[in-house]
């Protein structure tokens, strides 16, 4: 008869040198960690498995593995087994240690970009009982093909959510659901070149991809001058061609200020006057900490602004899930361009988000990260007047990010010296229109992706390499 336990259990070559099988044991595992050959995470053989494996007691491995753990080589906990423990460093007795410091492989060490909220904090719990309850309910119909529309049941309650939350004129007949802001921005690149709509104008500063999105639907992107009250929209009437503008209103990325009350109106008056459309990317407008949110600009005029939003800061960009609150005259046009082969987002997805935030759930996730966040954000603020107490900090009521600024010529070399570091950090050059005048050094530090244990070392990381 087999025995169980060699079915069982990963395999594990060693070799224990040295006097005593314990120690021998122990050595080899620490070499085994030391050259590589088990890298972070690995789960090691049960200590029955490998007792049996090398002949030797129970016991024996048992101390092993415990010791280890004590001293730090070695993680265990309930249900996960014995795994290698993350090392950000070799240990100073470890030859290596006076080797040259090399360059951070992408997704290794310490990572500030900003972008992305703190994945470990997503309320796993609350959304799979939410997703019981809504693909209990679920009629038959929900598991067919999609409406191009997106789900009734989220469309309502998205309506009632945005009004209360960020005063947007929403009814579910005038939402689209899409996979996010770039899908959402796809689908109004197509629909404004079908209108002949030659220019999209976009802030000085922000993302190229969403750019590349408009260019790609055959749109130029001419740049709207940026200072410390936000985009310049009296500008807008000297752009002949604009006839569309994309702004992040309420908390300007990356350079963290909100649009002034005056540019707001002035941005809408261009839009009545000319007949041009505002697409209003509300990606953090939940996220304030100093004063209430930021109303979304499209309470201004609902007939003249497309709300966007997503979930991705505010739960996990990888649940694809995003919508747009448009102008009646512009519903059916992107629903035509969406089209029967574009309805991307999945139906079980979007009766679980409607669940989520009809039962509370959502509000009761965002307050709390809302609160997690901004004790990150004064931390940060924080350590940097104690330990690089040069540096301004920015942009910092609202959102997931902060801007420091740096000594003219500094950017590229901090960066430098973070990525040897380990730690991932981008520049405010990075989000530079093309065509935009160089602005100042600094960087934009997305204090928001971190987890919650990574947090301080993370913050260590970053005051270790400012100037």
């Amino acid at each position: 008869m087999t025995n169980s336990w060699a079915t069982f259990g990963a395999d594990l070559h060693l070799e224990p040198v040295g006097r005593g099988l314990r120690a021998g044991l122990m050595a080899a595992l620490r070499e085994a960690v030391r050259t590589g050959r088990l890298t972070p995470g690995t789960r090691l053989p049960s200590s029955r498995v490998l007792a049996a494996d090398l002949g030797v007691a129970r016991n024996t491995v048992a101390d092993a593995y415990a010791e280890l753990v004590a001293e730090g080589w070695l993680t265990a906990r309930q249900g996960s087994g014995t795994r290698v423990a993350q090392r950000s460093a070799p240990r100073r007795t470890d030859p290596a240690a006076a080797a040259p410091a090399r360059p951070a492989r992408p997704g290794a060490g310490y990572n500030l970009k900003p972008g992305s909220p703190d994945l470990s904090a997503f309320p796993r719990t609350a959304w799979l009982r939410a997703a019981r309850k809504a693909l209990t309910a679920a009629p038959d119909e929900a598991f067919g093909y999609v409406d191009p529309y997106g789900r009734v049941e989220l469309r309502t309650v998205l309506a009632e959510y945005l009004a209360r939350a960020r005063g947007v004129h929403a009814d579910p007949e005038r939402i689209v659901i899409c996979s996010g802001f770039a899908h959402g921005l796809t689908l109004l690149g197509r629909a404004l070149r079908r209108r002949r709509v030659r220019d999209v104008a976009v802030e000085s500063y922000g993302l190229d991809l969403h750019r590349d999105l408009l260019t790609e639907a055959g749109l130029r992107t001419p740049c709207l001058p940026l200072d410390e009250h936000g985009s310049r929209t009296g500008e807008l009437s000297a752009m002949r061609g604009a006839g569309a503008v994309l702004l992040t209103p309420a908390h300007q990325f990356p350079t963290g200020v909100p649009l002034h009350p005056d540019r707001r109106a002035t941005v809408v008056d261009w839009a009545r006057s000319t007949g041009g459309l505002i697409l209003e990317d509300d990606y953090d407008g939940e996220l304030r900490y100093d004063r209430q949110p930021v109303g979304a600009l499209q309470g201004l005029d609902p007939e003249r602004v497309v709300h966007l939003g997503t979930v991705s800061k505010s739960l996990a960009p990888g649940l694809r899930l995003g919508w747009m609150v448009l102008p009646r005259s512009l519903v059916g046009e992107v629903v035509a361009v969406k089209g029967v082969s574009d309805w991307m987002c999945g139906s079980p997805d979007q009766l679980t988000l409607a669940e989520f935030i009809a039962s509370g759930a959502y509000d009761r996730h965002v307050r709390s990260m809302r609160l997690r966040y901004r004790r990150r954000r004064d931390e940060l603020v924080a350590a940097l007047a104690d330990r690089a107490p040069g540096t301004e900090v920015s942009g910092i009521a609202a959102g997931l990010h902060a801007v420091l600024g740096l000594p003219a010529g500094a950017e590229r070399s901090v960066i430098q010296a973070a990525a040897f570091q380990g730690l991932a950090l981008e520049g405010l050059a990075r989000y530079r229109h093309p065509d935009a005048p160089a602005a100042r050094d600094a960087l934009v530090i997305g204090y928001g992706s971190p987890s919650e244990s990574a947090w301080a070392g993370t913050l260590d990381a970053l005051c270790r390499v400012l100037p």
